[in-house]
């Protein structure tokens, strides 16, 4: 039966959404902590990767915790600790206070990826989940451009009547925050009752031993290094080939974002039309050429153009194999969804040997680790179904 979406239900799960692109934030606003504190490239890119490690713990329990309480009631609990971690900054930068802040909005991020994709299910037929779910990741996408612009615009501006500077971002994103809780909370959704025995924690990493959810999984993973490894990595090379000063080169993140956002939106509407396993390939090697023009380009053009692609191509990765992953074990959706967002642990791999190859041998290293990532998304194409 086609399910009927009331536009009262629909708009407090996208503005969750947004609150989701909250977590994008990291990679802007570790370049201006190492700016504030003096740091190490590794200890820079130890922040995104502190993130993205709660990933890999929480992931698979918060599907628990949806078969005990709801898919809902989690997105609730995560809009709660997200709020949390956007209230510490206000207080302070100091380099403990900052992983606090960003371990509990990892947390945060982490429980929703997990409950918010599997509550669009309760929303939309399977045949539009993809589409859905990219439109989805296209409101995400407006928070994750914003932010580097309003922390750049805090940082010039520093905002004096509050001494926050850059960290004004905590403030407005807060405000968001608060309102999506609302409003969710309020929202009446029907959810699909459960069939069959509620599985336990070995049983959802058991669904790794489905070969096409391992392949997913590990897609998954690629995609958020990419992702992460690009809005981090994207200022320090037109920093590192043009000289350019942070504020100036903070546009580079916006850039990526803005092309995925580009990407997003049109994407939502081409998978309507479109096969996956195409618009996939297309994507891929988007990634793939936008990696060799990162690392070799020396001029704004040519690394503005790389950025861009790597942007739009990243932008319906992650919806395409979610979807599909979904649809490979349709009576598991709640621990499908507990592993492919655990796969989001990529954010923590990609830039802990991001940063260290970054030390040794200049952005070009950290380029070369997310080339790894864009050719296993290229060789994962021939596995996507339809």
């Amino acid at each position: 039966m086609e399910k009927k979406t009331s536009f009262l239900a629909f708009l407090p799960v996208m503005l969750a959404f947004f609150t989701m692109g909250f977590v994008d934030l990291v990679g802007a606003a570790s370049n201006h902590v190492q700016a504030d504190l003096n740091l190490t490239e590794a200890q820079t890119y130890f922040i995104p990767s502190l993130v993205f490690f709660w990933f890999l713990i929480f992931s698979v329990p918060t599907s628990a915790l949806m078969n005990r309480i709801g898919r809902k009631n989690t997105v609730l609990v995560s809009l709660g600790v997200t709020l949390l971690s956007l209230v510490l900054p206000i207080f302070g930068n100091s380099y403990y206070l900052m992983l606090a802040a960003f371990s509990l909005l990892g947390i945060g991020n982490a429980i929703m990826q997990t409950s918010l994709n599997p509550l669009v299910t309760n929303l939309i037929d399977g045949d539009k989940l993809a589409a859905t779910l990219t439109f989805g990741q296209f409101v995400k996408a407006i928070a994750s451009f914003m932010a580097p612009i309003i922390m750049t615009w805090g940082a010039v501006a520093a905002i004096p009547t509050l001494g926050l500077d850059w960290r004004i971002i905590f403030v407005i994103y807060g405000i968001i925050g608060v309102i999506a809780t609302i409003c969710l909370y309020l929202t009446k959704i029907k959810e699909q009752p459960l069939n069959g025995k509620k599985s336990s924690f070995v049983e959802c990493f058991k669904l790794l031993g489905h070969p096409f959810v391992l392949l997913c999984f590990l897609g998954i993973m690629c995609h958020v290094g990419i992702d992460v490894g690009t809005n981090t990595t994207a200022p320090k090379i037109l920093m590192e080939r043009l000289g350019w000063t942070l504020e100036a080169a903070g546009f580079a993140t916006s850039l990526y974002f803005i092309f995925r956002t580009i990407g997003c939106f049109s994407g939502s509407f081409i998978l309507r039309f479109v096969s996956s396993k195409i618009f996939f390939a297309i994507s891929a090697l988007m990634i793939v050429a936008a990696m060799v023009l990162m690392g070799i380009g020396q001029s704004q053009a040519v690394l503005y153009t790389g950025i861009a692609l790597v942007g739009f191509g990243n932008s319906n990765i992650f919806s395409i194999v979610f979807a599909e992953a979904l649809k490979a074990e349709p009576e598991k959706q709640n621990e499908v969804s507990g592993l492919m967002i655990m796969g989001l642990f990529g954010g923590t791999v990609f830039p802990f040997i991001m940063g260290f190859a970054s030390q040794a041998v200049g952005t070009v290293g950290a380029v070369l680790v997310m080339a790894v990532g864009a050719i296993y998304l290229s060789y994962l194409t021939i596995k996507i179904r339809a």
